[in-house]
């Protein structure tokens, strides 16, 4: 599982760090002190959940939720034992942690994490997405989406049977998509993991069309791969 943690004290990214690196698979992506730099980050990739601070300086942690249309996981973060009803009011909220965290109440939060997301890869496979395509709006299974592409700097959603071009953004298309099944491999493309059917040091197979890998996502390819 990749994450992020969103927390304006070091003390606690840093008491958070190494919790996480006592738990096999959880991948730490970047920690931020603050919500802008975090907004500014999952505009462009995806996570499968937040360790969230509620207390920040910009915006709280349930101001920063309101940002999103589909927010990934959330674990919330914090002192102020208060809050904890207002997170029942988010369904992204998987969890809610008081400081000190203990080891213990850490990796029970990490169960959660993990079996919510299992829930919602279950429920992907049969869920829809709707697209605007030639003034229609079409419903297209999640799971048959293949690739995601930018061609001649139009976008094409391309799924087992049937290839479509949407006047809709890669990142957009993107954010609206379960992040245990869809990554960005390269500027250009966004991949279903589950339709890999080969892996080169610079490019995926999917369905017969090599795929350019970027450097830089490489890295964030071959850890999702390990979730299937």
């Amino acid at each position: 599982m990749n994450c992020i943690i969103i927390d304006d004290e070091k003390t606690s990214i840093d008491i958070i760090l190494k919790l996480c690196s006592e738990i096999r698979g959880l991948n730490v992506k970047r920690a931020f002190i603050n919500t802008t730099n975090a907004l500014t980050y999952l505009e462009k990739n995806n996570v499968d959940f937040i360790f969230l601070d509620i207390h920040m300086p910009e915006l709280s942690g349930f101001e920063f939720l309101d940002k999103f249309k589909h927010p990934p996981k959330i674990v919330l973060i914090t002192s102020d034992t208060k809050q904890a009803l207002k997170a029942f009011n988010y369904s992204c909220v998987v969890d809610y942690l008081g400081k000190p965290i203990r080891l213990n109440r850490f990796i029970q939060s990490i169960e959660k994490v993990e079996r919510a997301l299992r829930i919602d890869q279950n429920k992907y496979k049969s869920s829809d997405l709707y697209i605007n395509f030639e003034n229609k709006l079409v419903r297209i299974k999640i799971n048959s989406i293949e690739i995601i592409k930018i061609v001649n700097k139009k976008t094409i959603i391309c799924t087992t049977n049937h290839n479509y071009t949407v006047k809709s953004s890669l990142t957009k298309i993107f954010q609206k998509l379960p992040s245990l099944i869809f990554v960005r491999v390269h500027q250009s493309y966004i991949v279903n993991i589950s339709k890999i059917v080969d892996i080169k040091s610079g490019s995926i197979l999917i369905n017969k069309e090599l795929i350019p890998i970027s450097r830089l996502r490489r890295s964030d390819l071959l850890e999702r791969i390990n979730l299937f």
